[in-house]
């Protein structure tokens, strides 16, 4: 039967559902935080396997323990990574937006940082997206204030108490400062980055916000976002990059998301074929795997008990038609070493050679059955140790 004969456009849209709920999970563990700990349950996962198939009863046993309680060690390994998940979806299907800000909001913004970087003063400041970050933000003194090129250099004056925190803008207002925010420890990506740029790394990491940070050692503006940080070479990148970001959280649906949208798939084309490959293989044993089938197979004849003193030489036939019943999954996956059908050979000793067949003697896996068999005889040859064949 063909793969694909029993596709209906339900079941496509099926699979393009699970598709992308596979596509946006894998997309979550290559930025999740606890991906290093998901690859070692999945080592463990590999451990146990092998330890099954190899009938190490003493490691089985303590791995089976461990994933028993698998489930609430998930919960409390991955809470943040969980709810970083869910609230992406809720966004997702929300479709929420951050307040639009009117343009000088964004002139502001770059002349004020790059005034900073050219004088070495070291500056954060933080622009949220559509995701909630508020408890990852910590501290700050509250003031909502119009924002301004001025308000911005004023707050950032090494001087000031709150100079070596970040501030917090939302549309153009000027809502918080001198906020502390969740380290990141990604050295790697760090690079030789202060504690501005760890600190703008690792709210990065936990949500869509975009940072901006000013090095007051390179006298550098830097952006971190979507778990990446780069230096912006000039005014007009950073302007660019401010754009891009205001289009894409302020308006849900509209054409940047599409663009958005676009530019993930382009990036993460790999990920969405495996994605559609695994969505195609779970539907195709769910769905027409699940299906009760009868099919024909042929299976080899095994001879056991041979009395001592005895040797076989052949069977014939070596193999029977076995007319079997099942799920289609079951059937397809079930390999010669799971159907038989055993003889009896005891009764060599007496002279036999010919066997009858009936169904209690086929050996199949569970949610297997055997309708019927043929031939209903098989004959063996045997010898006895070291003498010439007997019929």
């Amino acid at each position: 039967m063909p793969l694909f004969a029993e596709l209906r456009l339900a079941d496509l849209v099926d699979i393009v559902i699970v598709a992308s709920l596979i596509w946006f999970v894998i997309v979550w563990f290559r930025t999740s935080q606890a991906r290093l700990a998901l690859m070692g349950l999945a080592a463990l996962g590999a451990l146990f396997g092998l330890a099954r198939g190899l009938e190490l009863q003493l490691t089985s046993s303590l791995l089976q323990g461990f994933f028993a309680v698998l489930a609430v060690m998930l919960v409390v390994v991955f809470q943040d990574d969980l709810r970083r998940l869910f609230e992406g979806i809720a966004v997702w299907g929300l479709r929420r937006g951050a307040p639009h800000p009117p343009p000088d909001v964004e002139r502001s913004l770059v002349r004020a940082l790059f005034y900073l970087a050219e004088r070495r003063v070291g500056a954060l400041v933080i622009l949220p997206g559509r995701e909630p970050m508020d408890r990852h933000l910590d501290g700050g003194v509250h003031l909502d204030g119009r924002l301004s090129e001025e308000l911005v250099l004023s707050l950032f004056d090494p001087q000031t108490p709150g100079h070596d925190g970040a501030v917090l803008v939302q549309a153009n207002r000027l809502l918080r400062f001198g906020v502390h925010l969740p380290l990141s420890t990604d050295w790697d990506r760090l690079g030789g980055g202060g504690t501005r740029h760890a600190a703008a790394l690792g709210l990065a990491e936990r949500c869509d916000a975009l940072c901006l940070v000013v090095s007051e050692e390179r006298g550098e503006v830097s952006v971190a976002q979507g778990g990446e940080i780069r230096v912006i070479s000039n005014p007009d990148e950073l302007a660019r990059v401010l754009r891009d970001f205001i289009a894409r959280t302020t308006r849900p649906g509209g054409p940047s998301d599409g663009r958005d949208l676009a530019g993930k798939l382009r990036s993460g084309w790999r990920e969405g074929v495996l994605a559609f490959g695994l969505a195609t293989a779970v539907w195709y044993v769910a769905v027409p795997g699940g299906a009760v089938e009868i099919m024909e197979r042929r299976v080899p004849v095994k001879v056991e008990n041979l009395p001592e003193g005895f040797e076989l030489v052949s069977v014939n036939p070596a193999d029977v038609a076995l007319r079997l019943e099942g799920l289609r999954r079951d059937l397809y996956l079930a390999g010669s070493d799971d159907l038989s059908v055993r003889v009896d050979a005891l009764l060599v000793q007496l002279g036999r050679r010919t066997f009858a067949l009936d169904l209690s003697q086929v050996v199949s896996p569970e949610g297997i059955r055997a309708l019927s068999l043929a031939p209903s005889k098989v004959r063996i040859s045997v010898r006895r140790v070291g003498e010439t064949p007997s019929e």
